[in-house]
Protein backbone atom coordinates (compact mmCIF):
# COMPACT_ATOMS: atom_id res chain seq x y z
CA UNK A 1 0.00 0.00 0.00
CA UNK A 2 3.01 2.15 0.55
CA UNK A 3 4.47 1.68 -2.59
CA UNK A 4 0.74 2.24 -4.36
CA UNK A 5 0.49 5.49 -2.62
CA UNK A 6 4.32 6.72 -3.72
CA UNK A 7 3.50 6.07 -7.25
CA UNK A 8 0.20 7.79 -7.24
CA UNK A 9 2.44 10.98 -5.70
CA UNK A 10 4.39 10.82 -8.39
CA UNK A 11 1.90 10.47 -10.88
CA UNK A 12 -0.02 13.36 -9.90
CA UNK A 13 3.03 15.62 -9.05
CA UNK A 14 3.35 14.84 -13.03
CA UNK A 15 0.37 15.66 -14.13
CA UNK A 16 1.11 18.97 -12.15
CA UNK A 17 4.24 19.75 -14.17
CA UNK A 18 2.69 18.97 -17.36
CA UNK A 19 0.00 21.17 -17.05
CA UNK A 20 2.12 23.93 -15.52
CA UNK A 21 4.89 23.11 -18.97
CA UNK A 22 1.14 23.45 -21.39
CA UNK A 23 -0.38 26.11 -19.19
CA UNK A 24 -1.22 29.21 -21.97
CA UNK A 25 0.19 32.21 -21.94
CA UNK A 26 -2.34 35.49 -21.49
CA UNK A 27 -0.57 38.64 -22.05
CA UNK A 28 -1.61 41.20 -19.54
CA UNK A 29 -2.66 45.21 -20.17
CA UNK A 30 0.47 46.20 -18.06
CA UNK A 31 2.42 44.49 -20.87
CA UNK A 32 1.29 46.72 -23.51
CA UNK A 33 0.80 49.35 -21.32
CA UNK A 34 4.70 49.29 -20.94
CA UNK A 35 5.41 48.58 -24.15
CA UNK A 36 3.39 51.38 -25.98
CA UNK A 37 4.32 53.79 -23.19
CA UNK A 38 7.96 53.48 -23.44
CA UNK A 39 7.67 53.44 -27.42
CA UNK A 40 5.00 57.18 -27.42
CA UNK A 41 7.02 58.13 -24.46
CA UNK A 42 8.55 62.44 -25.37
CA UNK A 43 12.22 60.69 -24.52
CA UNK A 44 11.42 58.83 -28.03
CA UNK A 45 11.17 62.34 -29.93
CA UNK A 46 8.30 60.89 -32.24
CA UNK A 47 10.50 58.15 -33.76
CA UNK A 48 11.57 59.90 -36.88
CA UNK A 49 13.62 57.70 -39.09
CA UNK A 50 17.51 58.12 -38.62
CA UNK A 51 16.75 59.86 -35.21
CA UNK A 52 17.89 59.30 -32.09
CA UNK A 53 14.80 58.46 -30.73
CA UNK A 54 14.36 55.13 -33.24
CA UNK A 55 17.74 54.22 -32.24
CA UNK A 56 16.78 54.01 -28.65
CA UNK A 57 13.46 52.00 -29.99
CA UNK A 58 15.18 49.51 -31.72
CA UNK A 59 17.83 49.18 -28.58
CA UNK A 60 14.57 48.39 -26.92
CA UNK A 61 12.99 45.71 -29.25
CA UNK A 62 16.45 44.49 -29.43
CA UNK A 63 16.67 43.89 -25.50
CA UNK A 64 12.96 42.59 -25.95
CA UNK A 65 13.76 39.83 -28.00
CA UNK A 66 17.24 39.00 -26.61
CA UNK A 67 15.39 38.53 -23.27
CA UNK A 68 12.54 36.49 -24.56
CA UNK A 69 15.66 34.34 -26.30
CA UNK A 70 14.35 34.89 -29.50
CA UNK A 71 17.07 35.08 -32.25
CA UNK A 72 18.13 37.45 -35.13
CA UNK A 73 17.39 36.55 -37.94
CA UNK A 74 20.25 38.12 -39.82
CA UNK A 75 24.25 38.48 -38.35
CA UNK A 76 22.04 40.98 -35.98
CA UNK A 77 18.12 42.11 -35.21
CA UNK A 78 18.58 44.87 -37.39
CA UNK A 79 18.48 44.74 -41.42
CA UNK A 80 20.14 48.20 -42.63
CA UNK A 81 19.32 50.55 -45.14
CA UNK A 82 19.51 54.17 -45.96
CA UNK A 83 16.62 56.67 -46.32
CA UNK A 84 17.96 60.05 -47.97
CA UNK A 85 21.34 59.78 -46.82
CA UNK A 86 20.77 58.71 -43.40
CA UNK A 87 20.55 55.11 -41.76
CA UNK A 88 17.66 53.45 -40.91
CA UNK A 89 16.69 49.85 -39.82
CA UNK A 90 14.13 47.29 -39.61
CA UNK A 91 14.57 44.80 -36.55
CA UNK A 92 13.74 41.38 -37.00
CA UNK A 93 13.49 38.45 -34.46
CA UNK A 94 13.35 35.20 -35.40
CA UNK A 95 12.02 31.41 -34.12
CA UNK A 96 12.90 29.17 -35.73
CA UNK A 97 9.70 26.43 -36.44
CA UNK A 98 9.62 22.81 -34.47
CA UNK A 99 8.66 20.51 -37.50
CA UNK A 100 11.30 19.09 -39.31
CA UNK A 101 9.11 19.83 -42.32
CA UNK A 102 6.78 22.97 -41.96
CA UNK A 103 10.10 24.96 -40.29
CA UNK A 104 10.80 25.94 -43.46
CA UNK A 105 8.11 27.41 -44.66
CA UNK A 106 7.33 31.23 -42.52
CA UNK A 107 5.14 33.54 -41.00
CA UNK A 108 6.45 36.88 -41.06
CA UNK A 109 3.97 39.23 -38.07
CA UNK A 110 4.67 42.74 -38.67
CA UNK A 111 4.27 46.12 -37.82
CA UNK A 112 6.37 49.79 -38.16
CA UNK A 113 8.14 51.19 -35.34
CA UNK A 114 8.52 54.54 -36.93
CA UNK A 115 6.52 57.57 -36.40
CA UNK A 116 6.47 61.36 -37.93
CA UNK A 117 9.21 62.92 -35.08
CA UNK A 118 7.31 66.65 -34.59
CA UNK A 119 4.03 67.51 -35.94
CA UNK A 120 2.03 70.79 -35.51
CA UNK A 121 1.80 72.31 -32.35
CA UNK A 122 -0.90 72.08 -29.85
CA UNK A 123 0.24 74.60 -27.18
CA UNK A 124 3.70 73.94 -26.12
CA UNK A 125 3.85 70.12 -27.15
CA UNK A 126 5.01 69.65 -30.75
CA UNK A 127 6.25 65.51 -30.26
CA UNK A 128 4.06 63.96 -32.34
CA UNK A 129 4.26 60.35 -30.50
CA UNK A 130 2.74 57.67 -32.59
CA UNK A 131 0.65 56.18 -29.66
CA UNK A 132 -2.03 54.11 -32.29
CA UNK A 133 0.46 54.38 -35.38
CA UNK A 134 2.25 52.60 -34.58
CA UNK A 135 3.40 51.96 -31.18
CA UNK A 136 0.33 49.86 -30.45
CA UNK A 137 0.80 47.82 -33.45
CA UNK A 138 4.62 47.04 -32.21
CA UNK A 139 3.22 46.09 -28.69
CA UNK A 140 0.81 43.65 -30.49
CA UNK A 141 3.50 41.90 -32.33
CA UNK A 142 6.21 42.01 -29.47
CA UNK A 143 3.17 40.27 -27.31
CA UNK A 144 2.88 37.36 -30.05
CA UNK A 145 6.59 37.16 -29.63
CA UNK A 146 6.59 36.53 -26.16
CA UNK A 147 3.65 34.04 -26.48
CA UNK A 148 5.96 31.80 -28.77
CA UNK A 149 9.02 32.38 -27.34
CA UNK A 150 7.28 30.77 -24.07
CA UNK A 151 5.25 28.33 -25.18
CA UNK A 152 7.75 26.82 -28.14
CA UNK A 153 4.66 26.45 -30.30
CA UNK A 154 5.56 27.40 -33.46
CA UNK A 155 5.55 24.10 -36.02
CA UNK A 156 6.57 27.05 -38.71
CA UNK A 157 9.42 29.05 -38.75
CA UNK A 158 8.41 33.10 -37.57
CA UNK A 159 9.72 36.83 -38.14
CA UNK A 160 8.92 39.11 -36.06
CA UNK A 161 8.78 42.16 -38.17
CA UNK A 162 9.32 45.71 -36.83
CA UNK A 163 9.62 48.23 -39.78
CA UNK A 164 11.47 51.85 -40.09
CA UNK A 165 10.18 54.35 -42.37
CA UNK A 166 7.11 53.43 -42.97
CA UNK A 167 5.75 57.13 -43.47
CA UNK A 168 8.21 57.90 -45.96
CA UNK A 169 6.71 55.36 -47.79
CA UNK A 170 7.00 52.05 -47.05
CA UNK A 171 10.56 51.86 -47.46
CA UNK A 172 11.30 49.32 -44.75
CA UNK A 173 9.05 46.53 -45.47
CA UNK A 174 10.13 47.45 -49.32
CA UNK A 175 13.53 46.75 -48.80
CA UNK A 176 13.10 43.69 -46.80
CA UNK A 177 10.73 42.37 -48.85
CA UNK A 178 13.17 42.13 -51.43
CA UNK A 179 16.00 40.88 -49.78
CA UNK A 180 13.98 37.76 -48.32
CA UNK A 181 12.72 37.28 -52.15
CA UNK A 182 16.35 37.07 -52.95
CA UNK A 183 16.81 34.62 -50.16
CA UNK A 184 13.96 32.37 -51.64
CA UNK A 185 12.13 31.89 -48.63
CA UNK A 186 8.68 29.90 -48.78
CA UNK A 187 6.51 32.43 -46.80
CA UNK A 188 3.26 31.29 -46.22
CA UNK A 189 1.61 34.42 -44.75
CA UNK A 190 2.43 38.12 -43.76
CA UNK A 191 0.13 39.28 -41.31
CA UNK A 192 0.35 43.41 -40.48
CA UNK A 193 -0.94 45.29 -37.46
CA UNK A 194 -1.63 48.86 -37.59
CA UNK A 195 -3.24 51.06 -35.20
CA UNK A 196 -5.02 48.84 -33.07
CA UNK A 197 -4.67 50.93 -29.62
CA UNK A 198 -8.67 52.17 -29.57
CA UNK A 199 -11.34 49.09 -30.02
CA UNK A 200 -13.93 49.54 -33.46
CA UNK A 201 -17.37 50.84 -32.62
CA UNK A 202 -20.20 48.71 -32.96
CA UNK A 203 -19.08 46.45 -35.13
CA UNK A 204 -19.48 42.22 -34.83
CA UNK A 205 -15.78 41.76 -35.39
CA UNK A 206 -12.72 42.82 -33.50
CA UNK A 207 -10.75 44.01 -36.52
CA UNK A 208 -10.62 44.76 -40.09
CA UNK A 209 -9.05 43.00 -42.62
CA UNK A 210 -7.15 45.03 -45.70
CA UNK A 211 -7.59 43.56 -48.94
CA UNK A 212 -10.60 41.62 -47.65
CA UNK A 213 -11.39 39.68 -50.68
CA UNK A 214 -7.76 39.10 -51.83
CA UNK A 215 -8.28 35.94 -49.79
CA UNK A 216 -9.69 33.54 -47.38
CA UNK A 217 -7.76 35.38 -44.53
CA UNK A 218 -10.50 36.64 -42.82
CA UNK A 219 -12.35 33.47 -43.11
CA UNK A 220 -9.78 31.33 -41.60
CA UNK A 221 -9.10 33.63 -39.25
CA UNK A 222 -12.44 33.26 -37.91
CA UNK A 223 -13.22 30.16 -37.97
CA UNK A 224 -9.37 29.59 -36.02
CA UNK A 225 -10.73 31.60 -33.48
CA UNK A 226 -14.26 30.03 -32.76
CA UNK A 227 -15.96 33.05 -33.51
CA UNK A 228 -16.39 36.71 -36.17
CA UNK A 229 -12.95 38.54 -34.66
CA UNK A 230 -12.06 39.46 -38.68
CA UNK A 231 -14.43 41.63 -40.73
CA UNK A 232 -14.68 44.03 -43.83
CA UNK A 233 -14.48 47.26 -43.26
CA UNK A 234 -16.22 49.60 -46.41
CA UNK A 235 -13.71 52.40 -46.40
CA UNK A 236 -10.64 50.34 -45.82
CA UNK A 237 -11.09 49.58 -49.64
CA UNK A 238 -12.32 52.74 -50.12
CA UNK A 239 -9.14 54.39 -49.33
CA UNK A 240 -7.15 52.08 -50.28
CA UNK A 241 -5.64 50.67 -47.48
CA UNK A 242 -4.54 46.97 -48.19
CA UNK A 243 -1.96 49.18 -50.28
CA UNK A 244 -0.95 51.59 -47.78
CA UNK A 245 1.02 49.80 -44.92
CA UNK A 246 3.96 47.04 -44.99
CA UNK A 247 1.89 44.05 -45.78
CA UNK A 248 1.79 45.30 -49.73
CA UNK A 249 5.19 45.08 -50.58
CA UNK A 250 5.65 41.39 -49.43
CA UNK A 251 2.27 40.80 -51.80
CA UNK A 252 4.39 42.04 -54.41
CA UNK A 253 6.95 40.11 -54.15
CA UNK A 254 5.37 37.02 -53.25
CA UNK A 255 2.12 36.38 -54.06
CA UNK A 256 1.03 35.13 -51.11
CA UNK A 257 -1.93 36.23 -48.95
CA UNK A 258 -0.20 39.79 -46.99
CA UNK A 259 -2.57 41.97 -45.41
CA UNK A 260 -3.35 43.64 -42.14
CA UNK A 261 -5.31 44.02 -39.28
CA UNK A 262 -6.28 47.25 -37.46
CA UNK A 263 -8.93 48.90 -35.67
CA UNK A 264 -8.70 52.21 -36.47
CA UNK A 265 -12.36 53.23 -38.47
CA UNK A 266 -11.81 56.80 -38.98
CA UNK A 267 -14.36 57.91 -36.67
CA UNK A 268 -12.70 55.92 -33.41
CA UNK A 269 -9.39 58.04 -33.18
CA UNK A 270 -9.02 61.91 -34.06
CA UNK A 271 -4.98 62.02 -33.61
CA UNK A 272 -3.51 60.42 -36.86
CA UNK A 273 -0.38 62.47 -37.30
CA UNK A 274 -1.17 64.68 -34.78
CA UNK A 275 0.85 65.26 -31.69
CA UNK A 276 -1.96 64.16 -29.60
CA UNK A 277 -1.13 60.70 -30.16
CA UNK A 278 -0.25 59.54 -27.04
CA UNK A 279 -0.10 56.60 -25.44
CA UNK A 280 -2.75 57.81 -22.50
CA UNK A 281 -5.21 57.52 -25.30
CA UNK A 282 -5.07 54.11 -25.69
CA UNK A 283 -7.08 51.21 -24.44
CA UNK A 284 -4.35 48.84 -22.78
CA UNK A 285 -7.46 46.32 -21.67
CA UNK A 286 -8.86 46.44 -25.28
CA UNK A 287 -5.50 45.76 -26.66
CA UNK A 288 -4.80 43.01 -24.05
CA UNK A 289 -7.78 41.58 -25.22
CA UNK A 290 -7.38 41.76 -28.62
CA UNK A 291 -3.70 39.92 -28.47
CA UNK A 292 -5.23 37.04 -26.32
CA UNK A 293 -7.97 37.10 -28.89
CA UNK A 294 -6.08 36.77 -31.84
CA UNK A 295 -3.16 34.75 -30.63
CA UNK A 296 -4.82 31.02 -30.99
CA UNK A 297 -6.28 32.11 -34.05
CA UNK A 298 -2.36 32.90 -35.48
CA UNK A 299 -1.26 29.57 -33.72
CA UNK A 300 -3.71 27.57 -35.83
CA UNK A 301 -2.34 29.40 -38.75
CA UNK A 302 1.50 29.12 -38.18
CA UNK A 303 0.50 24.69 -37.30
CA UNK A 304 -1.82 24.50 -39.96
CA UNK A 305 -0.52 21.00 -41.41
CA UNK A 306 -1.27 22.64 -44.74
CA UNK A 307 -1.43 26.22 -46.38
CA UNK A 308 -4.65 26.44 -45.63
CA UNK A 309 -4.67 30.60 -46.36
CA UNK A 310 -4.94 31.30 -49.85
CA UNK A 311 -5.27 33.74 -52.43
CA UNK A 312 -8.28 34.30 -54.12
CA UNK A 313 -8.35 33.86 -57.82
CA UNK A 314 -9.11 37.06 -59.10
CA UNK A 315 -5.68 38.29 -56.77
CA UNK A 316 -3.46 36.25 -58.24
Amino acid sequence: MKHFAHYVALFCLSLLVFSCKTKEIIIQAEEVDDIVTYLASDELEGRDTGSEGIEKAAIYIENYFKGLGVKPYFDTYRDNFTVRGKEAYNVIGYLEGTDPVLKDEFVILGAHYDHIGYGEADGDDTIANGANDNAAGVGTVMAMAKYFAKTKSNKRSILFTLFSAEEKGLLGSKYLAKTLKEKNIDLYIMLNFEMVGVPLVDKDYIAYVTGFDTSNLAEKMNEYAGKKIAGFLPKAGEYRLFMRSDNYPFFQEFGVPCQTFSTFDFTNFQHYHKVGDEAEKMNFNHMASFVNTFIPAVKKAVNAPTKEILLNSSAK
